[in-house]
């Protein structure tokens, strides 16, 4: 499935703005797989994101959410309340919204976008098997055996498997706490005895010697994400940059605080005072908090912005793309020498 490339690298498709055409485009450029990130666009911006990849000739792929909206209940209303009396501003709690599945889907079959990928669930066995006939390697994220079973079993070409290490968000089917938390090594050591499709591993992969570690377990490929946050390609504003390599943040946590959902960021502020008060409501809560994210990044107040990065953040790297390409390159050899 990864044949064609290179090198068996992936680049984390990154929603909020930090996975351009750029990024993408660039991995793809230096023998991996650069992916854009559909999550929350507007089916115009992705298309014109997909056509400045198709026009490149080089291989990428597109990742969608699978749309998931948590029943809206009086804890969502009370967090608002919360939130608008500390920070003293209008918040509104938007109606259901699909992110524009039916759209987006239309989107990647019309353009035969090489590689998608789907995160939060996994789509039917009609809509993979459309896909698969269209050309398109399909991926499913996920986080444990059962859901890496569901992808099988619905014809997925691949799964994504999702460590804790993880940055950003939890890849879970279902938006509810997790039994347990746990490492990437172990969930491929034990997935990959159970499954017979190929295994991208993900979670807090940031050197050479972390590659060498996953190919060397069964996996085909892996997939790095916070490894290209600071490169000058990536779409992460210069407040979250300046973050991951400050002496600011000591460590990164799970929380529901930003999003409603679970995911991992710089532990910071906003997520030590409502993490206990955030619902499990997703979309919900991101779309309550964006105007506060926003306010704190107009102020340049890194403790009230979302900050996702995996637990190996500290090891981040600076420079283009290809910088951190040949570094990553150079650490694989000399382990496989």
């Amino acid at each position: 499935m990864f044949n064609s490339l290179k090198y068996p690298i992936i680049q984390a498709p990154m929603a909020g703005g930090v996975s351009t055409v750029d990024l993408a485009l660039a991995v793809s450029q230096n023998g991996g797989l650069g992916f854009l990130a559909a999550g929350y666009k507007t089916p115009e911006v992705i298309e014109k994101e997909i056509l400045e990849c198709n026009a490149s000739g080089l291989p990428f792929g597109v990742n969608l959410f699978v749309p998931q909206n948590d029943t809206v209940d009086e804890a969502l209303y009370l967090y608002k309340l919360r939130l608008e009396e500390d920070f003293q501003i209008k918040l509104t709690i938007q109606e259901p919204h699909d992110d524009f599945w039916a759209e987006k889907l239309e989107l990647v079959m019309k353009y035969k976008v090489p590689y998608v990928s789907f995160t939060f669930g996994c789509p039917s066995k009609e809509i993979i098997e459309q896909l698969k006939k269209n050309s398109s390697h399909v991926i499913v994220t996920v986080t444990n055996l059962s859901e890496a079973k569901i992808a099988e079993n619905n014809g997925a070409d691949a799964i994504c498997l999702q460590g804790v290490e993880a940055g950003g968000h939890r890849a879970t089917f279902q938006n509810v706490n997790e039994d347990s938390h746990v490492p990437l090594m172990n969930l491929i050591n034990t997935i990959h005895k159970e499954i017979q499709i190929p295994i991208i591993a993900a979670g807090g992969i940031i050197n050479g010697k972390d590659i060498h570690l996953a190919l060397s377990a069964g996996t085909e490929a892996v997939q790095l994400g916070t490894a290209f946050l600071c490169t000058e390609e990536s779409g992460a504003n210069f407040i979250y940059k300046k973050a991951l390599q400050s002496d600011q943040f000591s460590e990164t946590a799970l929380t529901r605080a930003f999003t409603g959902r679970l995911a991992r960021g710089l532990k910071n502020d906003f997520m030590s005072k409502y993490e206990s008060l955030a619902p499990a409501i997703y979309p919900a809560v991101h779309t309550l908090t964006q105007p506060i994210r926003a306010k704190a990044l107009r102020e340049k107040n890194p403790h009230a912005m979302s900050l996702w990065a995996s637990t190996r953040f500290k090891e981040v790297k600076q420079g283009t793309v290809k910088d951190v390409f040949e570094q990553l390159i150079k650490e694989l050899n000399l382990c496989q020498s």
